[in-house]
């Protein structure tokens, strides 16, 4: 019977999960049995057929060389790639992937979550206080570019990390972080500044950034809205951004999460922040999450417009209209959000 259920979806095995790439700890105890090892992987979302995983591993002689042990697997993994891991329990590393528009907080409840830190405490305290205790900071001058006191917003670069399976920590980590953020961000920021393409400092350049990471959703628009931003500042209007009230709001205990959605134009005015910018003008304090390359570089490469709005349209799409004009942009708020 296993024999052939794998004959008719052997092509299956050869397909991930999902695209997700974040890791997720997975524990297997000793004396598990093939199938509910397979149950596990189903129920932790890392594969979709048990059945079909099971079929795998007896068929083709692996039952038995599955290995009781912690393992880090992720959901774009294939049937077949998480069969071999879960054959070496020793791995020496595992991938850590922290996404483009995160806030600290945020990365810090991953970690602990999945337990990729032996102290994801001390990673949450020091990089919420700025706290450089055992970095070498002669490598990273950048930082001194944040005003005194500040966190680690924005610094840590969003990307795929390399950690060892066991024993990782707080320094490891932000070891990585902030030497990808040196390697990837610090060259295209100071050629813009040498090229005379930007007057921005680096910390403003970041806090804008993040804006546009957690507005933009097609990546074409991102130099369109980063100049809508820049606009508005040159004119000395508020910026009037969503993203910098949810970030303002802080942690949302009705739905778990770190960023209110839907946010209501009727809440605004009740935010009282410093980052809240429908009320205080100017560039928020500090940037809201870390930004990615393209945020960055659409903030130091905004397209020529002469734009100072926009709205999203409601199709899914992500797509926003741009409007000069506070009365284009009542009608089009009006055209396609029905207000």
């Amino acid at each position: 019977m296993l024999q052939s259920y794998l004959d008719s979806n052997e092509e299956a095995l050869q397909q991930p999960h999902s695209v997700d790439e974040r890791p997720i700890r997975f524990e297997v105890v000793p004396g598990s049995t093939a199938r509910s090892i397979a149950e596990q992987l189903a129920s932790a979302g890392l594969i979709g057929d048990a059945t079909l995983f099971e079929a795998y591993v007896r068929v083709r002689g692996m039952a038995q060389r599955l290995e009781a042990g912690t393992f880090f697997l992720n959901p774009a993994m294939t049937p077949v790639e998480i069969a071999e891991a879960l054959q070496n329990s020793q791995a020496a590393s595992i991938r850590v992937t922290i996404p483009e528009g995160w806030r600290l907080e945020q990365i810090a409840d991953y970690l602990a979550e999945n337990e990729l830190l032996t102290d994801s405490e001390e990673y949450r305290r020091r990089i919420l206080t700025g706290d450089l205790t055992g970095l070498d900071v002669s490598r990273y001058p950048f930082l001194n570019t944040r005003p005194a006191g500040a966190s680690l917003e924005g610094y840590l670069f969003p990307s795929t990390f390399q950690l060892p399976a066991e024993g990782a920590t707080a320094t490891d980590f932000l070891t990585r972080q902030l030497d990808a953020f040196r390697a990837q961000v610090m060259p295209i920021y100071e050629r813009a500044v040498a090229n005379g393409d930007t007057a921005l400092d680096l910390y403003a350049t970041l806090t804008l950034a993040s804006i546009v990471e957690r507005e933009a959703v097609l990546p074409e628009e991102r130099p369109a809205i980063a100049a809508v931003y820049l606009n508005r500042l040159a004119a000395g209007i508020k910026l009037d951004a969503d993203p910098t009230v949810q970030y303002a709001m802080g942690y949302q205990p009705a739905s778990g999460q770190w960023w209110k959605t839907p946010v209501f134009l009727e809440e605004y005015s009740s935010v009282d922040s410093p980052y809240n910018t429908y009320i205080y003008g100017g560039i928020p304090p500090g940037p809201i999450a870390g930004p990615g390359l393209a945020s960055i570089r659409a903030v130091l490469h905004p397209d020529e417009h002469n734009y100072f709005y926009f709205v999203a349209t409601p199709d899914g799409s992500g797509a926003h209209v741009f409007a000069e004009t506070y009365e284009e942009q009542l009608e089009n708020v009006r055209r396609y959000q029905g207000r």
